[in-house]
């Protein structure tokens, strides 16, 4: 039997490891469109062609496969995606149960506010006179147009008054922070349903903002804290919470819609289970990176997937893995709608209210270890 097994590896291992410098593959269609295609179909023209269509084409196939594998999905999202729109895609995501955690910008938090509020941005030009937008209180975000006063201003008296006083002077995550904000928008902003930080408060994913510091969220807090409030951010606890979320996970994936800090701080979920915590569990199952980001600059955001192994960021090299090399606010649609399109929803895996129960299983797992005992008890004594 363990000879036949292996013989049936093998085999196996032969068809889908297949000799990349050989003449195979399936043949390139001669593509032809049809007014009745479905984004099933688009996908499938992508999938069968080449280059970076090729890529998007294979990224959407594999989202759907974390769908139905029921992985843990985190969505990382950089830069200002919020601004144009498509906090609305995130939000539907969300619903369907095809995001389980998120790590983000401050910006896209703070952005994303505006329309549950209902706080004016528009639609502007990106070939323009600052010094005239400037004069006219518009502030410009490339082509999108947001209001100094009604909007800016009017955003920063809503956070000063939701993290002033009243705010607890205990220790607190980005995930709390942003969980209170999604509260607090759903009990009384205008349009609530306006928002996937509500939506995530609604369906308990944890949002992490990975530098808040960064962000006009963290600028409204200085008002309190020259008048001696004190905020204490326990980002080494949310560290560990990001890493009990993958530790507790059968298979666990990321979409990463560009790079930045958003797409290390998921993929540092790996070495920080292996290299600090000393474990042998390995990083991400699948990871999808959407970014315009060259990887010979050195830079995180264009850093290949494939270098992330030699981290312990990811779990094979040569799985589970795929870049598509475009302009994120082109291709993210496009996957989501093709998950969404086929697709079932999925239980909501409801992670924000086990966060606790995760933290604790890591920390009593890490401690088991021999070694790691007797330092705490060290310690102790």
């Amino acid at each position: 039997m363990r000879i036949l097994a292996i013989v049936l590896f093998t085999v196996k291992n032969c068809f889908v490891n297949v000799d990349p410098h050989k003449f195979h593959g399936k043949d390139i269609p001669h593509i032809k469109l049809d007014p009745k295609m479905t984004i099933e179909d688009l996908v499938d023209v992508f999938a069968n062609s080449g280059y970076n269509g090729r890529q998007l084409g294979d990224a959407a196939k594999l989202y759907a496969k974390m769908i139905s594998e029921d992985a843990t999905i985190c969505l990382t999202v950089s830069g200002a995606m919020t601004p144009v729109g498509f906090g609305g895609i995130i939000k539907t995501l969300i619903e369907r149960g095809f995001v389980d955690w998120i790590v983000t910008t401050g910006a896209n938090v703070y952005h994303e506010d505006h329309f549950a509020w209902g706080l004016p941005v528009k639609q502007g030009s990106f070939d323009v006179d600052d010094m005239k937008l400037y004069e006219n209180e518009i502030v410009r975000i490339r082509d999108v147009y947001i209001k100094f006063k009604e909007t800016l201003e009017a955003e920063d008296m809503l956070i000063q008054k939701m993290f002033g006083e009243d705010f607890p002077d205990t220790p607190f995550t980005t995930a709390e922070f942003c969980n209170m904000m999604g509260k607090i928008s759903k009990e009384k902003a205008k349009y609530p349903e306006k928002s996937f930080i509500t939506t995530a408060y609604e369906y308990d994913v944890p949002v992490y903002i990975s530098t808040i510091k960064d962000s006009s969220l963290a600028l409204n807090l200085a008002v309190h804290r020259l008048k001696g409030k004190i905020y204490n951010l326990d980002f080494v606890r949310e560290i560990i919470e990001q890493a009990a979320i993958l530790y507790g996970s059968k298979k666990s994936g990321i979409l990463e819609l560009g790079g930045g800090v958003p797409k290390n701080t998921a993929q540092q979920t790996g070495p920080m289970l292996d290299q600090i915590l000393r474990r042998n569990d390995g990083g991400q199952d699948y990871v999808i990176q959407i970014t315009d980001a060259r990887p010979d600059t050195g830079g995180l955001s264009g850093a290949t997937l494939q270098e992330g192994k030699s981290w312990g960021k990811v779990q094979d090299a040569h799985h589970g893995m795929i870049t598509v090399y475009a302009d994120a606010t082109i291709a993210f649609p496009i996957l989501a709608l093709y998950v969404l399109s086929n697709q079932k929803k999925r239980k909501p895996k409801r992670l924000y209210r086990q966060l606790d129960k995760l933290y604790e299983k890591l920390s009593n797992d890490y401690f088991k270890n021999p070694a790691n005992k007797a330092r705490r008890l060290k310690k102790k004594n």
